[in-house]
């Protein structure tokens, strides 16, 4: 029997966890080669440490941008809660691989919190324990071990992660998350290292840094690193722990699912009949916005406290464009919002259904087909009765939808066999 040629090799070895497997190992055995046979003490050990999760940080925010599933963000959000709705993305040419909105969105956010992290996990750790430098010859080898941290953690990503198109099965939120546990095994590990240490060896009034490293043994180094080997264990063996949450009665937040990937079903039956706002609800809807998200006008007092200052000198030309700024900017804002919300949309009625589609990308938003309602109602607030319009208010079972400030709701309220609860009535 012919022996297998490389090609097939490597699509062996590519399957199940191996890569992931083999990532974890080398991330595991350096610390331990380096702590057995190279004498590593806590500092060097900590140092390792901390630019792995640096080097993970990083390689999980690009699987984070090219996520394959849209990110989970509240509707309510201002701007990027209607722009998360939209599932569109900028494709990669020849890759099949998206860079979506809904991402974008995600990694402004992300990446503060996870430089964050990463500067306290190593003000608490590297911070303490690295007083002075590492010695030349630690200095050499840890560094030889980060650079086979990263090599494995970006080979890891680009077999498992885009070889085997995990990408489609995560969003960015999902996509970072794995990073928090490899912090909080470093911290909880070097942080119980170190308080044992610094009772035992440390005066009452000493500060901490001046723990001496080589005062952690070897039985305690070996105990942080089979730490940061059951964190890692539990993360390569995730998917388990995600099926035993979804079939056990505890509540253990692993199992989420990201939403899918799959484009809504826009199609409605004949004959189709369009509905958007009159142009007087789009303009009423800017300061009505402004009222429902007051937080704008914390965007407006930065130019208007800026303004004063440029008031004390006299430099009154300044001070008109900075004011001008100042109501302009939490107006901008919130018509944007309220365009992306409402403005841009339109509602497709047909006998079927009832679909959102957006405008500005041409896609479609929801859909809702006769009794998947619980509730429908239509409701005449105040700034209904001023314009003369309706909003029409859908409940789902898990959901619902608001269609504020319409001119004849009518066509949406016959897709539904359910006779709508009026003010009126």
């Amino acid at each position: 029997m012919p022996s297998p040629g490389p090609v097939a090799r490597l699509r062996v070895f590519v399957r199940g966890r191996r890569p992931r497997a083999l990532s974890v190992a080398v991330a595991n055995l350096l610390p331990l080669v380096g702590v057995v046979a190279l004498g590593w003490n806590a500092a060097a050990l900590m140092t390792l440490y901390w630019f792995e999760l640096g080097i993970a940080s990083g390689w999980a925010l690009v699987r984070a941008l090219f996520a394959g599933r849209p990110s989970e963000i509240e509707r309510g959000v201002l701007i990027s809660g209607p722009l998360a709705q939209r599932r569109v993305g900028l494709s990669i040419p020849w890759t099949g691989v998206q860079v979506r909105v809904s991402s974008l969105l995600v990694l402004p956010i992300a990446t503060p919190i996870l430089a964050v992290v990463w500067g306290i996990v190593g003000a608490l750790t590297v911070g303490v324990v690295v007083d002075g430098g590492l010695a030349p010859e630690a200095l050499d080898t840890v560094t030889l071990a980060v650079i086979a941290v990263f090599v494995g953690e970006g080979a890891t990503t680009l077999v498992e992660y885009f070889g085997r198109g995990e990408y489609r099965d995560h969003s960015a939120q999902t996509a970072i998350r794995g990073v928090f546990a490899r912090g909080a095994a470093i911290f909880l590990g070097a942080l119980f290292t170190v308080t044992v240490v610094a009772a035992g060896t440390l005066e009452d009034d000493t500060p901490i840094s001046a723990l001496d490293p080589d005062a952690i043994g070897l039985p305690l180094l070996l105990g942080i690193v089979g730490v940061k080997f059951a964190f890692d264990l539990a993360s390569l063996y995730g998917d388990r722990l995600a099926a035993f949450d979804e079939s056990s009665s505890l509540e253990l937040g692993l199992s989420y699912d990201p939403p899918p990937a799959e484009p809504i079903d826009g199609s409605v039956a004949d004959p189709v009949r369009t509905v958007r706002q009159p142009v007087r609800s789009r303009l009423a809807g800017v300061p009505a916005t402004l009222l429902a998200h007051p937080g704008l006008w914390y965007v407006a007092g930065i130019p208007a406290l800026v303004a004063v200052l440029f008031a004390i000198g006299g430099e009154w030309a300044t001070v008109a464009v900075l004011l001008a700024a100042a109501v302009a900017l939490p107006l901008a804002l919130a018509a944007i919002d309220h365009e992306l919300r409402y403005g841009l949309v339109e509602y497709r009625a047909g006998d079927d259904a009832l679909v959102a589609r957006d405008r500005l990308f041409g896609v479609d938003l929801w859909r809702v087909e006769p009794w998947d309602e619980t509730d429908l109602r239509v409701e005449r607030g105040r700034l209904d009765r001023r314009l003369g319009t309706e909003t029409v208010v859908i409940e789902l079972r898990d959901d619902g939808y608001r269609i504020p400030e319409l001119a004849d709701p009518d066509p949406i309220l016959d897709v539904f066999d359910r006779r709508p609860d009026r003010p009126d009535e």
